[in-house]
């Protein structure tokens, strides 16, 4: 997914502001999506707004600098959205299948990040998948790598607090 889209915004050399924009407007859209995602049990924790910068800047390769940025745009267009349509055309335009479905469990893990899955939440993945032209059997393989990925315990560096830059005081 990475190097696609990396590809897309950057392999031409003719790449221009409007590139730059695009390229900004799409991470926006999927952040918006991840937080109304996140939002979809009433609130978002700083655990789930973490998560999402931590996906935004390891699967769109976005500097860190930029991530809260990002994060606090993207935050303002989620809560200004009347619904996520908007934000759905922006990614169906410019992702590929494999990218919909890391999108997917990009979302699987941001709804599992507060340590509980609550049906709005399950549902809302389960309309956004269908959305994305991906199957119930897509969906639920992306939901069963995330659980496989959390039940393993495995270390998961967290890209924008790296072991070594977090002082506990």
């Amino acid at each position: 997914m990475l190097s696609k889209l990396k590809d897309f915004f950057s392999a031409d050399p003719k790449i221009n502001h409007s590139s730059e924009r695009e390229q900004r407007e799409l991470h926006i859209a999927a952040a918006a999506m991840l937080i109304q995602a996140a939002m979809t049990d009433g609130h978002i924790d700083e655990v789930e707004r973490t998560r999402i910068g931590v996906l935004i800047e390891r699967h769109f390769g976005v500097p860190r600098e930029e991530v809260h940025q990002i994060l606090t745009e993207s935050e303002a267009k989620a809560e200004a959205a009347v619904d996520i349509y908007s934000f759905l055309r922006v990614v169906n335009d410019h992702f590929d299948h494999e990218e919909r479905i890391s999108l997917v469990e990009m979302l699987w893990d941001v709804v599992y990040s507060d340590g509980e899955l609550h049906d709005h939440e399950a549902n809302l993945i389960r309309r956004i998948s269908g959305m994305l032209g991906l199957t119930d059997v897509e969906s639920g393989t992306a939901r069963k790598k995330i659980l496989a990925q959390r039940e393993a315990a495995v270390e998961d560096q967290d890209a924008i607090h790296p072991k070594g830059d977090v002082h506990s005081g």
